[in-house]
């Protein structure tokens, strides 16, 4: 299974989307300050996952959240919060 997640910098206006196999370790890698792409906007809380059934699935739905329409509804999630 394959989980596509969003995650929000607590102190700034950024949310990252990406997909991994290992949820926790992933978003360990990510407060931790160890991803490049995110470790300016550390720290992060979690504000979505979904499971998909492969990695091309997975790959799919990443890139809707990535869009425009789905960064919107991920900004909405994230004031729900």
């Amino acid at each position: 299974m394959i989980t596509v997640y969003a995650i929000s910098s607590i102190y700034h206006h950024y949310i990252d989307v990406g997909m991994t196999e290992n949820i926790e370790e992933r978003f360990k890698r990510h407060n931790s300050g160890r991803e490049k792409t995110t470790k300016a906007y550390l720290p992060f809380e979690l504000i979505f996952t979904e499971l998909c059934e492969n990695r091309v699935e997975g790959r799919k739905r990443e890139k809707y959240w990535k869009s425009g329409i789905g960064k919107e509804k991920l900004k909405r999630l994230r004031k729900l919060k």
